[in-house]
């Protein structure tokens, strides 16, 4: 007999946030079959359970089962002389031998932790539902509580972790990740979302062996350019659009990342999302806790469109910042005139900008510096005064002369760098990552870090933006950029026992600053670009209302990186730009026609001069601007149905925007490869009412209509079953249609 029988203390949460409120926990006796703790959604539901010992146990995620016992009871029955079901939270420790999400030196020395349940409780508020469970080692004070939010509409559960110590002394974190999710299945095909500088958000699967495979990033502040911190697991059969089950996922994180696909010698895939704790060991002392970023999760049954539809709806009501916001369209002075502006110039950029129906002016890199002034990539960043030369009138002047012309203004600014060729440079070289060691200090873009991980830096950076806006009052819209990740990593601010803590340091000093800026500024629409897509992720977009997608502003390239970033990222933060051709990065020639296509499927800009523009591709661009206002709503709010991937061999891509009631929708169809002289693009629209009866017409016309019917009147079932068939046949032709319903 065992001196003391565990404490099982458990619940079923059920159907609802009202029930799970008044179902609190409470200490329940010893019990043979372990109570369950039920995470859930309204079509979702990850189920825990308390082990033997106490230890918790990750059961079950996927699909929501009215009555989950039988799982339960089937999973019970496997030998039990190994550790054979999942913990919640993976420790190194006692007989798990899988990857450890928690990897501890406590004060003692003791490098093993054996969690074991405490306590939770269920908390309800507007749709949300919160359980927080308390665990503890078994031996020493040192707890976990894991954290989980169920966002009952949206499917979508996001978990962090909320580690103590409670030791005498201090103890070492080497793993801290947010969350484990377990699945089991026959098998499992990982996408994962990949690139480089101008061409991010590329997709690629793979089929999981055992082992385990990871995604991670260790460059820190442009951290997810080469890797995305997401993913999607298709189980048991490859990822499709509209079948079979997926669990989606991604790390709100503005660094280091690290996400591991570990499938076990039972055939679980055991899921890991957080930090990375490569070079990163962090110290807590006595009465110190660690709270760990958020790890976002959603299943569906219907294929990858519904998870991606899932996390959109999650993203539009807590991922983005104030997703409500009217996201303007744009013209960004950057490929029109690089460096090579003053006052007139840009002066006559807002006279055409005004004139195409464009909202908003952004003046780029090149404003500000006088002793070394910013007229190349060479000198001047961290020296953020007006440039006298090029604008000796000021930044007001512009900005008021773009409100002059019914625009808003917006500016440029790379607060976090600094230029070796700087006055900031000269008065402050102890700010600068890397300055502690004597070591050869390298650049890229030549350009250095601050190290915000320093309280003076972050106030530093603060004031940047501060002043910045200070320039005029019509100042509405900042894009933040950042050109360049770490490398000769370190910290003259932190002690020689600290330098390991600067990934995380660093990340939280700038959330510290977004957190000062959002409080003042709570209404500048402000951009995330590092280098273009660098940190297209939730943690950077939780204070910023867009991203800079891409610094490849290509039409063709965006065909790949937009539908990519479509899976985990909703189309209201995808900057869209249309550009000059040659492209600038690609070289590629593309139909005016085509640019504006893709560029109005994310959120419309342009980016090149318009003076190069011909009278007749202005008058174009006009009527695209104003039709694009017209449909915004239903792009940015609607639902996403990808209805044709670029990755098959058919060459041509597709993608519908439909209002939450069903009543409009708005199609982009893109053409990049020869097929046939006859070869048809063919588009069932799966996302309509079968019972409505809907309206067809093609905009953006340069040619007679690609589609037969358009103009007719067609019933939901016929779009939804034989759909539309375009004939899109020539390399960069292109369509948008909306759908309307017929009242």
């Amino acid at each position: 007999m065992k001196k003391l029988l565990f404490l099982v203390i458990g619940l079923t949460i059920s159907l609802g946030a009202a029930g799970a409120k008044k179902r609190a926990e409470q200490p329940l006796p010893a019990d043979p079959t372990p109570r369950i703790i039920e995470i859930a959604t309204e079509n979702t539901a990850m189920l825990l359970t308390v082990g033997e010992k106490g230890d918790l146990l990750f059961r079950y995620y996927g699909k929501r089962i009215a009555d989950p016992t039988p799982i339960l009871e089937k999973r019970l029955t496997r030998r039990v002389d190994f550790c054979t079901d999942p913990q919640a939270y993976t420790a190194q420790g006692g007989r798990e031998q899988r990857r450890a999400s928690l990897a501890v030196t406590h004060s003692d020395g003791d490098l093993n932790t054996e969690l074991r349940y405490v306590s939770h409780e269920v908390k309800s508020e507007k749709g949300v539902t919160t359980t927080t469970i308390t665990t503890s080692d078994s031996k020493l004070p040192f707890d976990v509580r894991l954290v989980y939010k169920a966002y009952e509409a949206e499917d979508v559960i996001v978990a962090h972790s909320e580690i103590t110590n409670r030791e005498a002394g201090e103890v070492k974190l080497r793993n801290y990740y947010s969350a484990n999710v377990a699945l089991i299945a026959d098998r499992y095909y990982l996408t994962q979302f990949y690139g480089q500088w101008a061409r991010e958000m590329f997709m690629s699967e793979t089929q999981l062996v055992k082992g385990v495979k990871t995604i991670y990033s260790q460059k820190h502040v442009r951290g997810v350019q080469l890797e995305n911190p997401s993913f999607m697991i298709a189980l048991d059969t490859p990822l499709n659009e509209n079948h079979g089950n997926v669990v989606a996922g991604a790390l709100a994180w503005t660094g280091n990342f690290d996400l591991s696909f570990e499938v076990d010698d039972f055939d679980w895939l055991n899921i890991r999302s957080g930090i990375n704790p490569y070079s990163a060991e962090y110290s807590l002392a006595p009465g110190e806790s660690f709270v760990t970023p958020d790890a976002i999760f959603t299943f569906s049954s219907e294929g990858s469109g519904q998870a991606s539809r899932n996390l959109h709806d999650w993203a539009r009501r807590d991922g983005v910042y104030n997703p409500q916001a009217l996201r303007p369209t744009l013209l960004n002075s950057w490929e029109g005139a690089y460096f090579d502006f003053d006052a007139a110039v840009c002066k006559q950029m807002i006279d055409d900008a005004a004139d195409m129906g464009l909202e908003l002016f952004v003046l780029d890199d090149g404003w500000f510096g006088n002793k070394y002034p910013r007229n190349n990539a060479r000198q001047g960043l961290g020296d953020w005064e007006v440039n006298e030369a090029k604008l000796p009138a000021g930044i007001d002047d512009i900005a008021a002369y773009a409100v002059s012309k019914g625009l808003r203004f917006g500016i440029w600014i790379e607060p976090e760098m600094i230029s070796p060729k700087s006055e900031l440079a000269e008065r402050h070289p102890e700010w600068v990552v890397g300055s502690h060691n004597g070591r050869e200090m390298t650049t890229t873009r030549q350009q250095w870090i601050l190290d915000l991980s320093n309280p003076e830096v972050q106030d530093f950076v603060f004031g940047v933006f501060d002043r910045t806006m200070k320039l005029s009052k019509h100042i509405s819209y900042i894009k933040w950029d950042a050109n360049r990740h770490v490398e000769n990593v370190g910290s003259t601010f932190l002690n020689d026992q600290e330098q390991s803590e600067f990934w995380v340091k660093y990340t939280r000093g700038l959330y510290s600053v977004y957190e000062r800026i959002r409080k003042a500024y709570p209404d500048v629409v402000i951009q995330a670009c590092a280098s273009g897509g660098g940190r297209v992720e939730y943690g950077a977009l939780k204070y910023h209302d867009e991203v800079w997608t891409s610094d490849d502003t290509d039409a063709y390239t965006r065909i790949f990186i937009q539908y990519g970033m479509s899976h985990i990222y909703p189309s209201l933060v995808m900057g869209s730009h249309v550009s000059a051709v040659p492209n600038h990065q690609t070289g590629s020639i593309t139909p005016l026609k085509f640019r504006f296509d893709m560029a109005m499927s994310g959120r419309l800009g342009m980016e090149l001069q318009p003076k190069d523009l011909s009278s007749e591709e202005k008058a174009f661009a006009r009527k695209a601007i104003a039709d694009y206002k017209e449909l915004r709503s239903t792009i940015n709010y609607g639902d996403l149905y990808r209805l044709h991937s670029p990755y098959d061999d058919k060459g041509y891509s597709s993608s519908m925007y439909v209002e939450k009631d069903k009543s409009r929708a708005v199609i982009f169809t893109f053409r990049f490869k020869y097929a046939g002289r006859d070869a048809d693009c063919l588009l069932k629209l799966n996302g309509l009412d079968p019972a409505k009866r809907y309206r067809i017409r093609e905009i953006n016309l340069t040619d007679k209509p690609v589609f037969w019917g358009d103009g007719k009147e067609f019933s939901g079932e016929y779009l939804v079953n034989e759909g539309l068939n375009l004939s899109l046949r020539k390399v960069f032709a292109s369509s948008v249609h909306v759908i309307e319903e017929v009242r």
